[in-house]
């Protein structure tokens, strides 16, 4: 199923899914660290973090864990001139978050040289289609 990008509030759609599925729900949780199993080499076991608006500290432990931060965008300069420059469709906040978890917990970060090519119509700023 798809949910249209342009207009959409596909966030509120998603969370509700995800309420109704899970037995509990931790939000606005801002993880820092990876917790790596003793037990196994190379194994991520749990995160912490902390509330933003509360500033709790969390403990996670878990079976698996799945990284879902966001990439880094804004790296490389624009081709857009004129009106279009600085007009982007991806999350411009994006900070590398994802990157710095994982390396932290010791990952190998390979071919990082590859980067999001998107098939544009001239003039373009928005996602073609979904």
């Amino acid at each position: 199923w798809q949910i249209m990008i342009n207009g959409e509030s596909y966030k509120p759609i998603v969370a509700e899914v995800a309420r109704k599925s899970a037995d509990q729900v931790f939000i606005r949780i801002c993880i820092t660290h990876l917790l790596m199993d003793d037990a196994k080499e190379n194994r991520v076991a749990g995160a912490v973090g902390f509330n933003v608006r509360t500033g709790n500290y969390h403990v996670f432990k878990s079976k698996t864990v799945i990284v879902a931060a966001g990439g880094a965008s804004n790296i490389f300069k624009q081709r857009s001139v004129g009106e279009g420059a600085g007009r982007v469709w991806y999350a411009p906040w994006s900070s590398g978050s994802a990157y710095g978890l994982l390396i932290d917990a010791g990952a190998k970060m390979m071919q990082m040289e590859n980067r999001i090519v998107l098939a544009r119509f001239k003039d373009g700023y928005g996602p073609v289609g979904a």
